[in-house]
């Protein structure tokens, strides 16, 4: 049940120790949307959930810097990831889109899903 309970701050944490990098290292591979690099600071505040990642691009570097599927972590942020959001899903649509979502994880394993 673990699996359930992480939070985007504790993922990116968790990956990012593994890796054996410093929240300086880790901080440098993550650009701001000025193409700057984020600070250590702002890092250890979204490892302890005290602040979310600003932007899409953001929750994608992230992916790829620790190598964490990105559906995952923009599931953990919250949020849809931009090529769902681009297909401008109707009121109706997305209804139907989250009870076969329900759907799928009651099959797998009742409530809270999961693998």
């Amino acid at each position: 049940m673990a699996s359930t309970e992480k939070t985007f701050g504790g993922a990116i944490s968790e990956a990012r120790k593994s890796k054996g990098w410093a929240l300086k290292e880790l901080a440098a591979r993550v650009r701001r949307e000025d193409d700057e690099p984020i600070s250590p600071q702002y890092l250890n505040d979204i490892e302890h959930d005290r602040r979310s990642p600003s932007s899409d691009r953001m929750v994608q570097q992230f992916a790829d810097a620790l190598g964490i599927d990105r559906d995952w972590l923009y599931y953990l942020a919250g949020r849809f990831p931009d090529d769902i959001r681009d297909k401008k899903l109707s009121e109706e649509q997305v209804s139907e889109v989250m009870v076969a979502f329900r759907r799928t994880l009651d099959k797998k394993g009742g409530k809270g899903g999961g693998s």
